[in-house]
This record gives structure tokens, sequence and C-alpha cells, in this order.
């Protein structure tokens, strides 16, 4: 699943730095805007067939990797 996470993260991002500190804040780094962050919701939902409604998590929950990886654990993906 994490390395899943990480090629969408590196396509939607265009940078492989996403894979270089999972802890990092992809929006204070400018790696994510709100229209990149729409992106990552949508592939999040088509790659592992779960639902991450905007009004359910905000960026703060979702602005690194292992936050993601978190929640997708919470979901039920593996």
């Amino acid at each position: 699943m994490l390395e899943k996470l990480l090629d969408i993260l590196q396509e939607i991002c265009d940078d492989d730095a996403v894979r270089s500190d999972l802890d990092m804040d992809l929006f204070a780094e400018g790696l994510l805007d709100s229209l990149a962050f729409a992106e990552l919701l949508v592939a999040i939902e088509n790659e592992f067939h779960i639902t991450l409604s905007p009004t359910e998590y905000d960026k703060e929950q979702l602005s690194s990797v292992h936050k993601i990886e978190g929640v997708l654990k919470e979901k039920g993906v593996q």
C-alpha cells in the first residue's frame, strides 16, 4: 500500500522528494496545493476503492505520507 501511495504522490506532485521524508508537510513544501489535493483524493479513491470526502478530512490530516498512510489504514486498506 505504501509503495502505491508513493507512486500516486510522486505523479501528482511531479517530484520524487515525496519518497525522501515521509513526515514532510507536502503543503508547506509546495508539493501539494488545493487542486493537487483534490487530484490526490480522487487517485486514492480509484486506487484503493475507498471514499475520502474533503469534508471528512482536511489538509492537515493528509499533509504527509505517514498521515495519509494512517488514514488509509483506518479505512482498512492494507
